[in-house]
């Protein structure tokens, strides 16, 4: 077979070029996304190649030499890199050995069509030598495309570091990130292992992951994985921030959320305020995603952990020297009186006991700490310093309080009830 195909070579190159032209035309037609990455001359050209690859492979498979696989490693590495489709390349190699197959035949049977039947074992040779050329297209493709993708995400995730750490102007990262110069941002910080990041749709493994949006017309998120956990870049568009507490963070994950921003040069800004707000987010009970406009008073305590230890122990100092269980009693009843608006009445519903109790404990509390109730400084004082117990890292202190859960109502005034607090002792 091998003297056959040595005897027709020149009349196999002239027909495999005619064939290249035949099967570069056809591309065009039915992909034209070929020649908007070569162009219709570099198709020709690369297409003509590729079918002398396929014949000269098939020489060397015919006389035992192992098929040279750099030529087509190189174009799976163009081609990767121009940006073509894998199923576009893939597509036209197929029809490229079929034609290979039917040139083949023509030449031989011009030359001598008794030798026909003698070509026949050499089809198996000539798919073998197909599949060996398109395992090298499709690994050298695959390898390029993934260091592309590796260095765009690295490249994006430099430009999203780059405005929330607030590193230089923001226009340019913000353009090359797609974002608007105007609109509606917020910042999203989750608690280390937590993760947020739906991939693109996401790989929540990468550093950087475009997430598909929530539902049809969603927020765009941008997520980078960051040293105080997972951050994600809202681009809220018209949905109310309220909409992010329900839907972005996973289920049971803690996280803080900023105010909303008008644009990418405040995103530095709003990072800082989502990472406060995580700080007062519960660490157990009711909602864990806490806006920073809806806890400033416990923000306001995580932003002054020194003036927060303080006002600990100059309010609350007595209340923290009692016995644990006594200590977990009245800071669980002033959380809940809080919560509740001042509301005796409904603390105690919530606390499952009667309302002169909550009284007893409260004038309790009041004669500790030297603070009244019905002074509304006063009632500030304490309502800072729980927080700052709450948010302290001692598990004798913090574990055994409870907290109401921040988003639950408070509860209106019956009729004929009037709100108080507790009449100070005599």
């Amino acid at each position: 077979m091998e003297r056959i195909i040595e005897e027709i070579r020149e009349d196999l190159s002239r027909r495999i070029t005619v064939t290249a032209d035949r099967l570069a035309a056809r591309t065009l037609a039915e992909d034209p996304v070929y020649a908007a990455l070569l162009g219709r001359a570099g198709l020709r050209e690369r297409i003509r190649l590729d079918l002398r690859q396929s014949v000269e492979g098939l020489d060397r498979a015919l006389r035992g030499l192992p098929v040279e696989l750099a030529e087509a490693r190189a174009t799976g590495a163009l081609l990767a890199g121009a940006g073509l489709p894998l199923a576009s390349l893939l597509r036209t190699r197929r029809r490229g050995g079929r034609m290979v197959w039917q040139t083949l035949g023509e030449a031989v049977a011009a030359h001598d069509p008794a030798a026909l039947p003698r070509l026949l074992p050499a089809a198996a040779v000539l798919w073998d030598v197909q599949d060996q050329l398109t395992d090298a297209v499709s690994e050298a493709y695959r390898r390029t495309e993934t260091a592309r993708r590796d260095h765009e995400r690295e490249r994006r995730s430099a430009l999203l570091d780059a405005l929330l750490d607030g590193a230089g102007p923001a226009d340019g990262p913000a353009a090359e990130l797609g974002l608007p110069g105007r609109g509606r941002f917020a910042v999203v910080v989750l608690a280390p292992g937590a993760s947020g990041a739906s991939g693109e749709s996401g790989s929540s493994g990468d550093p950087l992951c475009a997430s598909d949006p929530f539902d049809a017309g969603g927020p765009r998120v941008l997520w980078r994985i960051r040293a105080e956990g997972e951050t994600g870049l809202v681009e809220l568009g018209h949905h109310p921030l309220e909409s992010v507490r329900d839907t972005l963070a996973p289920p049971g994950a803690r996280a803080g959320v900023s105010p909303v921003v008008e644009t990418p040069a405040d995103l530095a800004r709003a990072r800082r305020l989502a990472a406060l707000a995580l700080r007062t987010a519960p660490a157990s009970g009711g909602p864990r995603t806490a806006l920073l406009d809806e806890r400033l008073p416990a923000a306001l305590v995580a932003s002054q952990a020194e003036l927060a230890g303080r006002l600990r122990q100059v309010v609350l100092g007595p209340v923290l020297a009692l016995p644990a269980e006594d200590l977990r009693v009245l800071l669980t009843t002033l959380g809940t009186w809080l919560t509740c608006q001042g509301s005796t009445t409904y603390a105690a519903q919530r606390l499952y006991c009667h309302r002169n109790t909550v009284s007893n404990r409260l004038r309790r509390l009041e004669r500790l700490t030297g603070r009244t109730l019905s002074d509304p400084a006063h009632v500030v004082e304490l309502a800072l310093a729980h927080a700052a117990v709450l948010q302290r890292a001692d598990d004798r202190v913090t574990a055994p309080i409870a907290q109401a859960p921040p988003s639950a109502p408070a509860a209106p005034t019956p009729a004929g009830t009037v709100r108080r607090s507790p009449r100070p002792p005599a």
